[in-house]
């Protein structure tokens, strides 16, 4: 009987499908249950941290201020905040309220403050300029809510008494940073980090059972005498679980950008918006993904082959997944690199490149280069994996 190369590796990918596709709670478990739980959990960490940091807008801020000039009262009443006039010997109530959060700010002005004011000359720098004690509560978000919308208000007051000149006065487009650039910075940040960790999972959840499960039950040994070829055999193992390991990756980081605007507190406003990216974006993120995938799946095969059992497989990637996560939290700093070297270097290619698209701001001849070496550097692996899978001391030891 003849085996070519097709045939082989058509015949291993079968296998590692009817495997996988057959066991139902696999299927469950790997694909289907890690973007529900991801979906699930950040949807459910947006709603519990914008209820506990966002103000309550229907709520009316409880202020209260000594010694209030009729200047602040007349710009407070302008921004509609309500003070309430209170004496020097009630502030010690009224603090202990703002720190109990039962009372939102506390102002406490210096006598005949207008006058002072105008007294003060700041080209003279004589004496001290009068200074205006506020206390809130940083941890209630209505009292730090309130506390930074009177320090608006009382910059705008000062800037007023002595008014040279206006910045942007009237003009409404004066930044320039579309909803689009915002979304794109936004997910660039996050999803290369958690994109690799997520891929890192899915193959981890594999590789291992593919490979040291089958020494540890002593099939691989059934597969090893057959006319197949070692390197057909890797090559099957390698491409099975890359595939199994993509669609997996896919779905977690569908249900992760599907989950970023609840994450983000984007609600019905739309602050993140996964449409802005093209046809051709995804494209190049597919290539970049599935060229990853196949780098780690080639890493943990050849780890797992060395391991006797599932559970020594599982402890001896350990280091590998720390590698993955430190790459990836890289690309939370900066942008892509433009130096074409940084596109060669094992995993963190990957990262540059995820970054690169995820912000609209990268070079296709870089991301070719990052895929075309994730290439070699798997087809490298594949080559080591074969030469084990010839090796009788490594894959008959139990």
């Amino acid at each position: 009987m003849k085996f070519n190369m097709k045939s082989g590796v058509l015949t291993v990918l079968n296998k590692e499908f009817a495997r996988f596709f057959g066991d139902k709670r696999m299927v469950v478990m790997t694909l289907l249950l890690p973007g529900i739980l991801i979906y699930s959990v950040y949807s459910f960490m947006g709603t519990a941290l914008e209820g506990m940091f966002a103000p309550d807008r229907d709520r009316v801020p409880t202020i209260y201020a000594v010694n209030l000039p009729e200047s602040i009262s007349k710009s407070a009443e302008a921004a509609g905040l309500s003070i309430v006039r209170i004496e020097t010997g009630e502030v010690e109530v009224v603090l202990e309220r703002i720190t109990l959060r039962d009372a939102d700010l506390c102002l406490v002005f210096p006598e005949r403050f207008d006058e002072l004011v105008d007294a003060y000359d700041v080209r003279a720098q004589t004496g001290a300029a009068p200074n205006i004690a506020m206390y809130y509560n940083s941890v209630e978000p209505n009292s730090f809510e309130s506390y930074r919308g009177m320090v608006v208000l009382l910059d705008v007051y000062e800037s007023s008494l002595a008014n040279k000149f206006d910045i942007n006065n009237g003009i409404d487009n004066a930044d320039r940073a579309t909803a689009e650039d915002m979304s794109a910075s936004i997910i660039s940040s996050m999803m290369p980090m958690l994109l690799m960790i997520f891929l890192y999972s899915g193959c981890v959840g594999l590789a291992p059972e593919s490979i040291a499960g089958e020494k540890e039950r002593g099939t691989i040994a059934t597969l090893l005498v057959t006319p197949l070829k070692r390197s057909e055999l890797a090559a099957g193992k390698i491409i099975s679980l890359a595939v199994l390991s993509f669609l997996s990756g896919l779905v977690t980081a569908a249900a992760t950008i599907l989950s970023l605007p609840n994450l983000m507190g984007g609600g019905d406003e739309g602050f993140i918006d996964a449409g802005i990216y093209s046809a051709a974006d995804y494209l190049m993120l597919a290539f970049v993904i599935l060229t990853t995938i196949l780098l780690i799946v080639a890493l943990i095969s050849i780890i797992s082959a060395f391991a006797k059992t599932v559970k020594e497989a599982g402890t001896a990637v350990m280091p590998l997944m720390v590698v993955v996560m430190l790459v990836g939290v890289t690309g939370m700093f900066g942008g892509a690199r433009e130096e074409t070297v940084f596109y060669l270097i094992p995993l963190f290619n990957s990262v540059q490149s995820m970054s690169g698209v995820f912000s609209r701001d990268y070079s296709v001849a870089n991301v070719a280069a990052a895929c075309l070496s994730n290439l070699v550097y798997a087809c490298i692996g594949g080559f080591a994996l074969t030469k084990m899978f010839n090796s009788e001391k490594v894959m008959f030891t139990r």
